[in-house]
């Protein structure tokens, strides 16, 4: 059984994201503390996939999001601008001058390195997306317009009650519209500690749910934002056997019969350089799983998982197939973890070459 996916040529859209973009500030290989100058980025979980799409995979996608009308926020709406997302859909709100009521993220990350692990510091209180709420977007008009795939995430449910409602409103559009529903989980629990926590948390990601056709998340993410257990997850977070995923999403579909689709990368971190890495998918009663990619080294293994998110999404949308959407998910999460940036630098060419056990021979 595949995925009931509008065709390409009755859609506007291939893809289209609701999240907040920030504006990334990378101090390279130094750390942010010591730093002197910053290299910068956009960078967001939901609008990532968006960008992998269209830059990598040559979709067409557009963004949900809001920026404040400033130099700064046009400085992240070029840089969306030069990854090829549609940004019609931003909504600019006025600049008070001194971001005391409105302001755009920002997020200083550090990429790690050996036995010192990556860095996020996000700066993003009162910020414009934070600030969106049900009513902002007429989504009747945009997926009347037609989109195959609408994706969102835990990360912007997070960011303040309205944008929680918002996501539950987005989704239930999208579902009334004949739009599959992808959603990351992305649990991250300095998000919700002020709206509620945990609890807050799982209440609103398991109203989401109930909307969602492909449910993106790593155990930590099933356990604490659905609260499914996993057994064998070490306390570190750090490593999860494939067969306790497997017995955990057998759990979830069956609580969410509406899950056509539920995957996560599997993770097993030897230092912030070195990662064994792959995926798998449940898909129909079957699971699917890439090939293993051990001792992956890393660049910057921000945004891997978003890259992944994108390549699966791409394996559907191109060959609605489940073995490809799991193998396009993890070499292009693999590839992305090679390179700066949230972002995916990589070529569709490049994807499919890894997929099928290409290596890293120069290319001339």
């Amino acid at each position: 059984m595949s995925l009931k996916l509008r065709p390409a040529s009755e859609c506007a859209l291939d893809q289209l994201s609701l999240g907040e973009v920030m504006l990334r500030l990378d101090p390279g290989e130094g750390r942010i503390r010591t730093a002197r100058s910053f290299t910068a980025w956009e960078g967001g979980g939901e609008y990532n996939t968006s960008r992998g799409l269209r830059k990598c995979f040559g979709l067409r996608t557009a963004v949900c999001t809001a920026l404040v009308d400033n130099e700064v926020g046009h400085l992240i709406e070029d840089l969306i601008m030069q990854g090829g997302v549609a940004t019609d859909l931003i909504r600019w709100r006025e600049d008070d001058g001194i971001g005391r009521s409105v302001r755009n993220g920002l997020n200083f990350t550090e990429r790690g390195f050996g036995v010192r692990g990556a860095v996020g510091v996000p700066d993003r209180g009162h910020s414009a997306a934070s600030q969106l709420k049900p009513g902002d977007f007429d989504w009747d008009a945009i997926f009347g317009r037609g989109v195959r795939l609408f994706h969102t995430g835990g990360i912007f449910a997070g960011l303040s009650e309205s944008t929680a409602a918002l996501a539950i409103e987005a989704v239930t559009a999208a579902r009334k519209h004949g739009t599959i529903v992808s959603y990351d989980l992305n649990y991250r629990p300095s998000l919700w500690k002020a709206i509620g926590g945990q609890k807050k948390a799982r209440e609103v990601n398991l109203e989401i749910a109930r909307h969602v056709d492909v449910m993106i998340g790593n155990e930590e993410d099933f356990t604490a934002s659905l609260g499914f257990e996993v057994k064998g997850l070490d306390e570190k977070l750090s490593h999860v056997e494939a067969g306790a995923f497997k017995a955990m999403i057998e759990s979830a579909v069956k609580a969410f019969p509406n899950f056509k689709v539920a995957a996560t990368t599997l993770r097993r971190v030897v230092t912030a350089t070195r990662n064994d890495w792959g995926a798998i998918l449940w898909h129909d009663g079957k699971f699917h799983e890439s090939r293993k990619y051990p001792d992956l080294e890393i660049l910057d293994r921000v945004g891997g998982g978003d890259s992944f998110a994108s390549g699966l999404t791409f394996g559907f949308l191109s060959k609605n197939d489940p073995q490809a959407a799991v193998d396009y998910g993890a070499a292009h999460g693999a590839l992305a973890s090679t390179t700066p940036g949230d972002t995916s630098m990589a070529t569709q060419r490049e994807v499919e070459s890894l997929m099928k056990g290409g290596g890293a021979r120069v290319m001339r």
